[in-house]
């Protein structure tokens, strides 16, 4: 029995020494090398090429070796068979630093403050927000939206969250499905993406959301905030609406081409904070240590733990 690493653009040497750690009576094998292909049961992967999955007539479940599984639905060859993605309180504890990190920098409006800095300014404004006048909207309600909203709530944020289908979480304030978009919007001057890759997201950031957006906010417009996936965002409708003040700033970890090309304008533009996709790094060694309890619960008979909805798309 053993574990295939299929992965591009990562060191398959260091993920096969952890693995070995903490499967120690498995064999592990990669792409690449000579395997029995009879002998794979579980797959473990990033990005891997299309079709590579094929062929392993044992092959009892796919690990995505990340949150997103987007990856995975990129190969249109996947085997049918139960796929898990990582969910892991370090990586939630990651992305939930970011989130308030970014929303903190808006609310005391840091980036004002560096540009005046730089340009030897010294503008004593008072008027300050609190965070109670702030409010941000979370799209997605899954574990990394609800524990970012748990933490700006505690910031003292105003806030609220939104996703395809109704989840009702005490004390916070929730939207859902088509018929609560707009009203969600509408009370929103921070928003912040943490939904998934699925048809139903691709390009959801877009001209019509920004404009639907607060008017009204204490920050002196909408600020968006996207830690999810890079095919949420309309990237020509962002860097439109940031010109023409629909927008006040965007703080982009995702694009829809990574690595961001070194021509693109959302390097230079004054209303734009890049940050290269690392909002949420989970420690290698915990997403290993996840997907060995992952196959201890096959081996008793168990059901995978966060198991990927195929028609859902996550």
């Amino acid at each position: 029995m053993s574990l295939l690493i299929a992965m591009t653009h990562w060191d398959v040497e260091s993920w096969r020494a952890r693995f070995q750690r903490h499967l120690p009576g498995m064999e592990i094998v990669a792409l690449g090398e000579p395997f029995d292909r009879r002998g794979v049961h579980f797959a473990a992967s990033w990005k891997h090429p299309v079709g590579s999955l094929e062929g392993l007539p044992m092959l009892e479940a796919i690990f995505s070796l990340g949150a997103g599984v987007d990856h995975l639905f990129a190969d249109s060859r996947l085997p049918d068979v139960p796929m898990a993605r990582v969910v892991d309180p370090d990586l939630t504890a990651r992305m939930t630093e970011y989130v308030a990190l970014h929303c903190l920098i808006a609310l005391r409006q840091q980036r004002r403050y560096d540009r005046q800095q730089r340009e030897a300014q010294w503008i004593d404004d008072r008027n300050q927000p609190a965070a109670r006048d702030v409010r941000v909207g979370i799209l997605g309600m899954g574990v990394l939206g609800l524990d970012a909203a748990g933490k700006l709530m505690a910031l003292g944020f105003d806030v609220a969250c939104w996703s395809r289908t109704r989840r009702d979480v005490d004390g916070l304030a929730s939207f859902a499905g088509a018929e609560g978009f707009k009203p969600f919007l509408a009370r929103t001057d921070i928003l912040v993406n943490l939904l998934p890759a699925t048809p139903e997201t691709d390009g959801i950031l877009n001209r019509e959301t920004f404009a639907a957006l607060a008017r009204d906010s204490r920050l002196g417009g909408p600020v968006i905030i996207n830690a999810g996936r890079g095919a949420s965002q309309n990237e020509a409708d962002v860097l439109a609406c940031l010109d023409e003040g629909i927008l006040q700033h965007a703080t982009l970890d995702v694009f829809r081409m990574e690595p961001l090309d070194a021509a693109s304008p959302f390097w230079l533009h004054p209303k734009v904070t890049v940050t290269p996709h690392n909002a949420a790094m989970s420690s290698p060694d915990a997403i290993c240590a996840l997907i060995a309890r992952q196959i201890d619960r096959l081996g008793l008979g168990l059901p995978l733990e966060h198991q990927v909805e195929r028609a859902r798309g996550y």
